[in-house]
């Protein structure tokens, strides 16, 4: 009897989507990574004969997009369940990780690279940037809980006044790290494109660099996230759905405001991984208290598991079709050394003086996972230029988000909940 390829895809994606629907119950409260079994069921499928593994190579503008789609979705699911409001003490912690924390860490993996690894000097860079950004889709163990969870009543007869105290410095900082530094990664990202273009010599790009990727784009995607977001709060909390058809199609809002917010924002020039993230943290202080941050919330993290499953199982299969077989001896020493150096060093330096036990600053600088934005940052990368060694480049890559999903996705919940819990 013949095999139809379509019926076997079918299976597939059945089985995946009632992965995304049923894992949750399983692992929940156990130190397991729900995205370790799509990986192992990704390199189970694309193992069978019938299915061509995937090479994100070979379809890097697919790779691009489907990991972007991904990044998008999860940094709005993040934005809607931060209790506390934005300013400059009370996310002191986060700009310590983004001023400090990151630049050290795409120095150190870039240093790996060229160094040890042997890479060129662009494309070491490229391997330093696309490795730096924490991820918001993975590290689902470590960040705050929903909407509502961080706000503590001052007042019993004044519910609009509210203190945000409970929300735990170890979850907030993490989730707020991997909200903004997905977009903060982009001129550094954007610093290997030029060097690899018109060269390493400052004098061929410092300029252009310092005033388009690094000023006008950060400056123009905060800005505009920030009055998009408020005009789509205007919008969404104008009128609540009450007919059958509107309570249908509750908190799609969420997820339609995304995408105009992140399309606005690259049609103009600026980032759209920030503005979306600046946005969704604008909806949410917009009606911090209003139920329907729940529902806004839910379809986004929806969204979030289901683009997670499938992301998960084509980096499997990419995984079976090889990805990993570049990697020597140098290489992974190098992506240990990303993981369980570079990461945690540049996280406690940044964290010097900040105000917290050393064991809460230790749990900050360890759970740096990678992730989805890494795969969208490299194959952007090299959509845009080409970089030499780039088989090897995506090997580490893969290696180094490997190696987190397996290593912080086991530690993540039992050390995160003793830490929180004390």
């Amino acid at each position: 009897m013949a095999v139809e390829l379509y019926d076997v895809l079918l299976v597939v994606v059945g089985i995946t989507l009632l992965g995304i629907a049923v894992l949750p119950r399983v692992v929940a409260k156990r130190p397991i990574s729900m995205p370790l079994f799509f990986v192992a069921f990704g390199i189970a499928v694309f193992a069978l004969p019938w299915f061509p593994a995937p090479d994100p190579l070979e379809q890097s503008h697919l790779t691009e997009r489907l990991a972007e789609l991904g990044v998008i979705v999860a940094l709005l699911a993040l934005g809607l369940k931060i209790d506390r409001p934005v300013g400059l003490r009370r996310w002191s912690v986060t700009w310590r990780l983004l001023a400090i924390t990151m630049p050290l860490s795409i120095a150190g993996a870039a240093l790996l690279g060229w160094w040890l690894v042997g890479l060129l000097l662009p494309s070491a860079i490229l391997l330093g940037a696309v490795i730096a950004p924490t991820d918001p889709v993975l590290a689902s163990e470590v960040q705050v809980h929903d909407p509502g969870e961080g706000i503590e009543e001052v007042e019993e007869d004044d519910p609009e006044e509210t203190a945000v105290n409970s929300e735990h410095e170890v979850r907030f900082a993490l989730s707020s790290e991997a909200g903004l530094n997905d977009g903060f990664a982009f001129p550094f990202t954007n610093l290997a494109i030029a060097t690899a273009l018109v060269g390493i010599a400052p004098g061929n790009w410092l300029g252009e660099w310092l005033l388009v990727d690094v000023a006008y784009k950060i400056v123009v995607g905060a800005v505009l996230g920030a009055g998009l977001g408020w005009v789509l709060a205007k919008i969404i909390f104008a009128t609540m759905p009450e007919t059958r058809v509107g309570q249908s199609v509750k908190g799609v809002e969420a997820i339609a405001g995304t995408l105009i917010v992140y399309g606005i924002t690259e049609l103009i020039g600026a980032y759209g991984f920030i503005a979306v993230f600046v946005a969704a943290t604008a909806l949410r202080e917009y009606e911090r208290t209003h139920e329907y941050n729940e529902t806004l919330h839910e379809i986004s993290e929806l969204s979030e598991q289901l683009l997670l499953g499938v992301i998960m199982v084509f980096f499997g299969g990419a995984i079976a079709g090889g990805l990993l077989s570049p990697l020597g001896a140098e290489a992974i020493v190098a992506v240990l050394a990303i993981v369980f150096v570079v990461r945690p060093l540049a996280g406690l330096t940044g964290l010097l003086g900040y105000d917290c036990p050393w064991v809460e600053r230790g749990t900050i600088a360890f759970f740096g996972v990678r992730g989805i934005g890494s795969f969208y940052y490299l194959a952007h990368g090299l959509n845009e230029a080409a970089f030499v060694g780039a088989e090897l480049v995506w090997a580490i890559v893969g290696a180094v988000v490997l190696v987190s999903i397996v290593v912080h996705g086991v530690t993540a919940t039992p050390v995160v909940s003793y830490v929180t819990s004390e």
